[in-house]
């Protein structure tokens, strides 16, 4: 017969605290660059959806857009690169009702770490910081 063990309070918050600093400690920032493109769309409605779209996703750095395609810039903190690209291709699909983007698909991503974002920025052949933060025509 096993016997249960109890744990006193205060072992299992030193625990759990314990194990959110460390999955803290791990995650990193990445730069994801995601690009969306399909069939026309009125300008004013894609404009329209992807200020809609930084809204709901509040660490949008800066999106550009044409009525048939959009890129989309932005900070994601993840633990790995895998999960930083699992979370940059749902963004769009999930949001499509939400903020009515256009039935766009996904033609690229990319994804980067900090360091490598910063050396790129450094020099000078990367995207410059986002500055002109938001929404912006092509």
């Amino acid at each position: 017969m096993r016997r249960l063990v109890s744990v006193d309070t205060e072992q299992r918050a030193e625990s759990r605290t314990g194990a959110g600093a460390d999955r803290r400690e791990h995650a990193r920032l990445w730069h994801i660059t995601l690009s969306v493109a399909g069939e026309e769309a009125p300008l004013k409605e894609v404009r329209r959806a992807l200020e809609q779209l930084a809204y709901d996703h509040p660490f949008l750095l800066n999106s550009r857009y044409a009525n048939d395609h959009a890129e989309i810039r932005y900070w994601e903190e993840a633990r790995d690169l895998h999960d930083a690209a699992a979370v940059a291709l749902r963004l769009w699909g999930e949001h499509r009702t939400s903020a009515k983007l256009p039935p766009w698909e996904i033609v690229g991503l990319e994804v980067i770490g900090r360091e490598t974002y910063q050396q790129r920025v450094a020099e000078g052949y990367g995207p410059p910081p986002a500055a002109s933060m938001g929404v912006h025509p092509f």
